[in-house]
């Protein structure tokens, strides 16, 4: 009987996330799973690694049995330390999720989720990262499913070298869910306000907050696909070039910007 192939989870949210425990359940029934993920939240590291202090791994168990390795690092630690270390066999693919709330536009940029599965194909190694738009009562079942769709479907076919897939998913019943729209990321900022507040010790400290601007508005980018009530999938690389740009100050700059030492 052919061994069925192992996935690398992880997150952000840390490893007692639900959204994570749900992604697991549901990947088990298509594979061997290995969970490696944050000993606590790690939201919006983006792609930090630890290299000033020493990581620590723990098992950890859920309900009495093992569950996986909590690290006390970052997504990108755990996904790093998981391949090299941890695991006795390179996986198949790695997966990180299920995001409680969005990673779409400008938030692919701060995001640990997605920089868990960047890491993964850093490695040379398949990625998707799952996330779940932010609600109260969120119910990951169904990003769940997609998450399996879309596992299924990227150890069957592959990915291409250096590319992950960014998958989002509305906060609607299934059975609402128009279908997938193929996307890009869109264009957005935040505008940030901190709150100044007093500590007990009637010290100064702030408070990040704000609101999310949308700055595109085609059919085709993630975050308004996700309001019209489709799962947005999004092929992510981070070969950061501006290509066009490039090409420009080679013909334009060359000759007319020049350093004296």
């Amino acid at each position: 009987m052919k061994k069925k192939p192992l996935i690398l989870v992880s997150n952000d949210d840390g490893i007692d996330a639900p959204g994570l425990n749900t992604l697991v359940k549901s990947l088990k029934r298509i594979a061997r799973v290995a969970v490696v993920a944050p000993s606590i939240q790690q939201s919006a590291v983006g792609h930090a690694i630890t290299v000033r202090t020493p990581l620590r791994a723990y098992r950890f168990h859920r309900n009495g049995s093992l569950f996986g390795y909590a690290v006390d690092g970052t997504p990108a630690d755990c996904v790093k330390l998981g391949i090299n270390t941890l695991l006795k066999e390179k996986p198949a693919l790695v997966i990180s999720g299920i995001n409680d709330g969005l990673n779409t536009a400008v938030n692919v940029m701060y995001s640990g989720t997605v920089s868990a599965a960047t890491e993964g194909t850093i490695l040379g190694i398949p990625a998707i990262a799952v996330s779940l738009e932010y609600t109260n009562r969120p119910n990951f079942e169904p990003a769940a499913k997609v998450a399996v769709t879309f596992a299924k479907f990227v150890l069957k076919y592959g990915l291409p070298e250096d590319t992950i897939l960014n998958v989002n998913v509305p906060a609607i019943p299934a059975r609402r869910i128009k279908g997938i729209r193929y996307t890009r990321q869109g264009r957005s900022r935040w505008d940030d306000e901190f709150y100044q507040r007093k500590d007990p010790k009637n010290k100064d400290y702030y408070w990040l907050a704000g609101k999310m601007r949308i700055m595109d508005h085609g059919e085709d980018v993630d975050q308004l696909a996700l309001k019209s009530g489709y799962i947005s999938v999004t092929p992510i690389h981070f070969d950061l070039t501006h290509r066009e740009f490039l090409e420009k100050i080679r013909k334009e700059w060359d000759g007319k910007l020049k350093i004296a030492f």
